[in-house]
């Protein structure tokens, strides 16, 4: 009887340990996290992220954007902000990250110092939290669906370049490398198609989308799933051989808005990257696609738990972070 026992417990054992459980870091967050440490935290986040906005409009996408690469490469920690060192080639620096614009740095800077400059809060709140409520701010400025913003994150106690290979998705990725990176992270097909109408604000610079319009085939320059007067009107925004630092509108009907334009686009054949057309081309994505090019409430909706769920992804605790006083260095 004991020995049947131990067998038992030992397959239990063995069972348990190969089993994969989700993870749990994220258990330490809440809203209202500062409620007693800094409670005007989201309203100081607010305003500076409002004067920057008045400055330029780069800063909506520009704060996007940096979230959402902080997030995918070891997690929602602000490592995406560390600068090099003359030892350590940091996240900022790897090729993927070069056209992250420095709006978007300069947000999280200038909230972090005036959060540090409020009597009590000095030192009290992460950049990683910072970045999360900053981005929810963006988006709601914009157009967007405003949402309660989870905080508790700390800040990552490392950053490289190194870590960033393969990592995020590229414009050229098919439905199954996209769905199987945001898996990777904890996030479903559906959350990945709503994350992906980040693309309805910002700028893509030529050379990410050349190959759709010059060079796609032996059957033809232009990709078929390419709307041809489209097609025409990027040749004409990226000639051949274009100025590398000229970038255009990733979302050429309301570029300055968060909305489901996004959708339309796709439905209409004006998805910019590959990666982009491709969640209209493929069965599997396309209802969702069509649902939410009509139904704006429904891809709010989507878009908000996707957020929040990217929001929890690789959070550091305890001894696995601290609070940066300098969100560009990690000492």
């Amino acid at each position: 009887m004991a020995a049947a026992r131990f067998h038992l417990l030992l397959v239990l054992s063995l069972t348990l340990s190969l089993c994969h459980f989700p993870d749990t870091t994220w258990a330490q967050l809440r809203q209202n996290y500062y409620a007693s440490s800094c409670p005007r935290v989201e309203s100081i986040v607010r305003g500076v992220v409002q004067n920057k906005i008045k400055q330029t409009f780069v800063t909506i996408p520009a704060t996007l954007r940096l979230f959402f690469h902080d997030c995918f490469v070891q997690g929602c920690d602000a490592s995406v902000i560390v600068a090099s060192t003359a030892t350590n080639k940091a996240e900022k620096d790897h090729s993927d990250n070069l056209s992250l614009a420095g709006d978007g740095f300069d947000t999280v800077i200038k909230a972090k110092a005036a959060v540090d400059a409020t009597p009590g809060c000095k030192n009290k709140v992460s950049c990683a939290d910072i970045l999360a409520i900053a981005t929810r701010d963006v988006i709601a400025l914009s157009g967007g669906p405003s949402y309660p913003v989870e905080l508790g994150r700390l800040d990552g106690l490392s950053s490289t370049a190194a870590s960033v290979n393969g990592k995020l998705p590229q414009p050229t990725f098919s439905l199954n490398q996209l769905t199987a990176m945001f898996a990777a992270n904890g996030l479903s097909q559906t959350d990945m198609i709503a994350l992906s109408a980040a693309h309805t604000l910002g700028f893509s610079h030529c050379s990410k989308f050349a190959n759709r319009i010059y060079s796609f085939s032996r059957q033809g320059p232009i990709d078929p799933t390419l709307n041809r007067t489209y097609a025409k009107t990027l040749q004409t925004l990226c000639p051949k051989n274009v100025d590398s630092r000229i970038a255009i509108n990733m979302d050429p009907n309301t570029p300055n808005t968060f909305d489901n334009m996004y959708y339309k686009n796709l439905v209409q054949g004006m998805g910019l990257f590959t990666s982009d057309q491709v969640l209209f081309t493929d069965s599997r994505s396309k209802p969702t696609v069509t649902k939410w090019a009509t139904d704006s409430q429904a891809f709010q909706q989507a878009f908000i738990t996707a957020m929040t769920k990217l929001g929890r992804v690789g959070v550091k605790s305890g001894r696995n972070g601290k609070i940066r006083q300098d969100c560009a260095v990690l000492a």
